[in-house]
């Protein structure tokens, strides 16, 4: 009898420790999870007077729980009925926008990390107001163009990455004419597919024909994702022997890749894009055409096709439209890419084409390598490995070279937030509504800073970076990815947690 009064009167005591038990271990797990975010908060309202919405700028609220966007209130319907008390971030006018995603990066891991890597690289985009970026399949080693190199990517991104990462397939002679080989490799989960119509440089990626690009298309149209393509097709160039011509010239350079070759390609990739047309042989698949140098033959050959119905867009990057072969120093082959940075008159059309919408969205084609591929002190352009370093800096470039054509909040987002999820496929990203992932980048446009070597830059390599010492407007604040602050006040979470995008 006293023992089991004993133990009753033990039931209390021991039901307090379990309960003081649960909360500490789950405070040691809250503490935990959030190492993903700078704000320890799950549930919470950021504010501001400035929030780009579907439906236009607006000055309110936006409630996060859960990852995910689930209310969007303006200001004057704050006050109207009394709100959960939950966390709130005033942001004042800062501008509340979604986060960019850049569909065209090349993250270079596995194999070539030293060029950049998932870690620095997402460590950048989260810097630079990206969400989410799409990895090429090139340049890392090897390529991604089957299941099994997919496997090795999606191994090295796991852990390391601090922003929402997908990938793309490569479209290479080895498996375009192989139906079973393609579908193995979309069912692995890529995006959609890549392809060179020029060689890519690298050995394990050669360049494709019209015929392979047609097959693609065949099964693309299945799996209703897109191709993404390098239209250039190698063609005489404009000097006869470049040894006659200095190769610590820009312009030597830029004659090695006129525009015929964009023309050329284009000319011939469109040859088959009709069958995307409704009711066509490949209806379902669609065409995307990467980077865009060219805006005069090649845009018009491109503009005629979607007035013919053909699904094709067409991209270009934030470094045509802030450049001109003009100002390109002799022998700084930071600025070598392909296709090359033309003239200031061809820079203009391209501009005049983002405003009018004849060229639908922008990405980063961030390609870095090791310095001394650049070789910046020789200065050799025709030997200079091409690309340009550019991620955490897409935003600002983009603003501040676009203020003087009158780009709006609006046309930002459109090109670097709406239209390129879209394009993914990624249908929860790319806006501030109700159902969206909380995937929020807050910056301030009117805010300068100059981008030298004070400026913290995050990808590995900042030397090689064509933007530096130029002046910007546009600091980012925070970058908020599916809720968690992963970027604040120059500061990174301590975790990465990012998630692995791959399609269903």
């Amino acid at each position: 009898m006293e023992r089991s009064l004993l133990q009753w009167r033990l039931l209390p005591l021991l039901a307090l420790i379990a309960s003081l038990l649960s909360v500490f271990f789950a405070s040691r797990s809250y503490e935990k999870e959030t190492q993903c975010s700078l704000l320890p908060h799950d549930h919470y309202w950021i504010s501001s007077k400035r929030i780009l919405t579907p439906d236009g700028l607006i000055s309110g609220s936006v409630e996060v729980n859960g990852g995910v966007i689930v209310s969007v209130v303006k200001e004057e319907d704050w006050y109207k009925e009394q709100r959960s008390r939950v966390k709130v971030i005033d942001y004042g006018e800062a501008v509340i926008m979604p986060g960019l995603v850049d569909v065209h990066a090349h993250l270079d891991d596995p194999g070539r990390s030293e060029w950049e890597g998932f870690p620095s690289g997402t460590k950048a985009a989260a810097a630079g107001g990206i969400t989410t970026l799409i990895d090429m399949p090139l340049n890392s080693d090897p390529s991604t163009v089957s299941p099994e190199t997919l496997k090795l990517k999606i191994e090295a991104a796991k852990k390391r990455i601090l922003v929402d990462v997908g990938f793309w397939g490569g479209l290479v002679p080895d498996n375009a004419l192989n139906s079973s080989a393609l579908s193995s490799l979309l069912d692995a989960g890529v995006l959609g597919l890549k392809s060179f119509m020029c060689p890519s440089g690298i050995n394990d990626f050669p360049m494709t024909n019209i015929t392979h690009i047609k097959e693609g298309l065949s099964v693309l149209a299945k799996y209703k994702r897109p191709l993404l393509v390098h239209a250039e097709v190698e063609m005489d160039s404009e000097i006869d022997d470049a040894t006659d011509n200095d190769p610590r010239s820009y312009l030597t350079y830029l004659k090695t890749r006129p525009t015929s070759w964009e023309e050329g390609a284009i000319r011939n990739l469109l040859s088959v894009t009709e069958n995307t047309r409704i009711g066509g042989s490949a209806e379902g698949a669609h065409v995307h055409i990467v980077h865009l140098s060219d805006a005069s033959s090649s845009l018009d050959l491109i503009k005629e096709a979607k007035g013919k119905g053909d699904s094709v867009t067409v991209e270009t990057c934030p470094h045509y439209l802030a450049f001109s072969a003009e100002e390109i120093p002799e022998g700084d082959t930071r600025f070598k890419c392909s296709p090359p940075i033309r003239h200031a008159a061809n820079r203009e059309k391209l501009w005049g084409a983002m405003m009018e919408g004849d060229i639908d969205m922008l990405s980063s084609d961030h390609s870095p390598t090791k310095p001394e591929l650049k070789l910046l002190s020789d200065g050799n352009f025709l030997k200079a490995w091409g690309g340009i370093s550019s991620l955490q800096f897409v935003l600002p470039v983009t603003w501040s070279y676009g203020r003087k054509y009158g780009v709006t909040l609006e046309q930002v987002a459109s090109w670097w937030s709406d239209r390129p999820s879209k394009l993914a496929g990624l249908h929860s990203k790319g806006a501030i509504a109700v159902g969206k992932h909380a995937d929020i980048v807050v910056w301030e446009p009117e805010v300068e800073f100059n981008l030298d070597e004070d400026h913290p830059i995050h990808f590995k390599h900042p030397s090689i970076s064509a933007y530096l010492g130029r002046k910007l407007s546009g600091k980012v604040v925070s970058t908020f990815v599916r809720g968690n602050l992963v970027f604040g006040e120059g500061k990174h979470a301590s975790d990465a947690c990012g998630s692995l995008l791959l399609a269903t």
